[in-house]
């Protein structure tokens, strides 16, 4: 009788989970799930390059045909000059953040629904998704990262004394990337034909980013308007940082870093409100 009264009081009660009525962000809640972020993040990059030929190659092969492109295209055909610096080092400097912001947003724009089963069957925060799923592009950039410092070597460049702020530009890259990877993440979700625009967006931004070129290509009227691109004030960050090139532009190296930073936590902060609002449709949408 003692034994099957003490049963009963050790037994626990049901935890009941219910969405909230206000949109919180409760980022605590991934610090908690860090485990989870971990393993998601490593099995992201098993998959990427399961069952192919050169597997991690493949992160030296895409930056580098991007770079001959664009220095084929803006340097050979349109004879656009990068100065001092070598045409191919000042174009793979851009191409560096591009293929980490590129690839996050491809591959957010579609993780909640490559993850469905977990997301009808489990709960965890499903921020956690998109989340890992931007993380582990950093793995391709260190490895494009080792191709540029062969590059520097080669060409015999030595990086600038402020190459220590470079880590802050890569976090830029990051927020960028994971704002706009939330609004896609969530957005397709709904509507499946996010899956149809992303390329074409992808595509776009391509062509609107300073990759080939310098914001001192843009009139002086429209750089503030480009500046809010949040690619275009990581992109001269990083050649600022590595290369030590300063645009010669209406705006400063500040102004343009600052509008484009604004961007990006704009875009941050509106996805995360936003992707908070819609998960708790995600189970039965999806």
């Amino acid at each position: 009788m003692k034994d099957s009264v003490s049963l009963s009081k050790t037994k626990s009660t049901p935890m009941i989970l219910r969405p909230s009525r206000r949109t919180r962000l409760n980022l605590g809640d991934l610090w908690q799930y860090r485990e989870l972020v971990y393993f998601l993040t490593w099995r992201d990059l098993l998959v990427r390059y399961k069952q192919t030929v050169l597997g991690a190659a493949w992160a030296i092969i895409n930056p580098v045909i991007n770079m001959i492109v664009l220095e084929f295209i803006f340097g050979r055909l349109a004879g656009i000059t990068s100065g001092e610096i070598p045409g191919p080092i000042f174009r793979f400097t851009a191409v560096l953040p591009w293929m980490l912001f590129a690839r996050a947003l491809s591959s957010t724009g579609n993780a909640m629904l490559a993850n469905r089963a977990m997301i009808t069957k489990v709960y965890f925060p499903r921020l956690i998704i998109p989340l890992s799923t931007v993380l582990s592009g950093l793995v391709d950039f260190a490895i494009s990262l080792a191709v540029f410092v062969v590059m520097m070597i080669y060409y015999s460049i030595l990086p600038p004394a402020i190459v220590w702020l470079f880590p802050l530009f890569i976090l830029l890259t990051l927020i960028a990337a994971l704002g706009v990877g939330l609004w896609l993440a969530a957005l397709n979700v709904l509507y499946r034909d996010i899956g149809y625009v992303l390329p074409v967006l992808t595509q776009l931004l391509f062509f609107i980013s300073p990759l080939g070129f310098s914001i001192t290509s843009v009139p002086a009227d429209f750089q503030w308007v480009y500046a809010l691109n949040p690619m275009v004030g990581v992109i001269e960050g990083f050649r600022w940082t590595l290369l030590g090139i300063e645009p010669v532009a209406a705006l400063s190296l500040m102004q343009i870093v600052c509008i484009s930073s604004a961007s990006a936590f704009v875009f941050l902060i509106s996805g995360l409100y936003y992707f908070r609002r819609m998960e708790r449709t995600f189970a039965d949408t999806i």
